[in-house]
């Protein structure tokens, strides 16, 4: 099935929704919520930055995020609960490479919503806005492989791992590895809908 590129790039990072939640660009009225998620060092365990002590440490990642936008080089939502409006996370597509037709998507959720399937909500639609709306071919996705919660949700939606990268990284004073992931867009099958 061939897909057309239906994103053109505007002032506006895209509104993408799910039964539960809703992925949306970030304003200034979410550093409260940014905070919450990102000041927690369970859910930095595994993410590439520093855990945030001040508001004005989430309104600057927000900033940079809106700076990305702008760039050309990344697109972030925030992952808010429909039901609520509150963000409870981020979900991102980063490293954008046109010619190449891929991207790397990243995710963390609050803490207290663990398990109940809203950061699973939030990378389907990911997965279906850089297949269909941005012609992706590929998606890739590097995962700590302590971090078995990210681990089995990739798998589940048909992420395979590609290759095992021996103390990649250095955060929180240690060597950490990854887990190289990836998904062809041949490869992709929403959930709820027969291959």
């Amino acid at each position: 099935m061939a897909y057309a590129k239906t994103f053109e790039w505007g002032h506006h990072l895209p509104t993408l929704r799910t039964p539960r939640v809703t992925l949306r660009p970030l304003t200034e009225a979410d550093v409260a919520d940014v905070f919450s998620v990102f000041a927690d060092p369970m859910v930095l365990r595994y993410w590439d930055g520093p855990l945030m002590a001040t508001h004005q440490d989430a309104l600057q990642y927000i900033e940079r995020i809106h700076y990305g936008f702008r760039r050309r080089e990344l697109l972030q939502w925030g992952v808010a609960d429909t039901a609520t409006n509150a963000v409870v996370g981020t979900c991102t597509l980063t490293h954008l490479s046109a010619a190449h037709e891929r991207a790397e998507i990243g995710f963390a959720i609050k803490q207290k919503r663990w398990g109940q399937g809203l950061g699973s909500e939030a990378v389907v639609a990911v997965i279906n806005f850089a297949f269909e709306g941005l012609g992706l071919h590929r998606i890739e996705a590097d995962v700590d492989p302590r971090n078995e919660r990210s681990l089995r949700l990739l798998e589940r939606l048909g992420f395979q791992r590609e290759g095992y990268l021996r103390e990649r990284y250095y955060m929180n004073g240690e060597r950490q590895d990854a887990i190289s992931m990836a998904m062809l867009r041949s490869e992709w099958t929403p959930p709820g809908v027969a291959p």
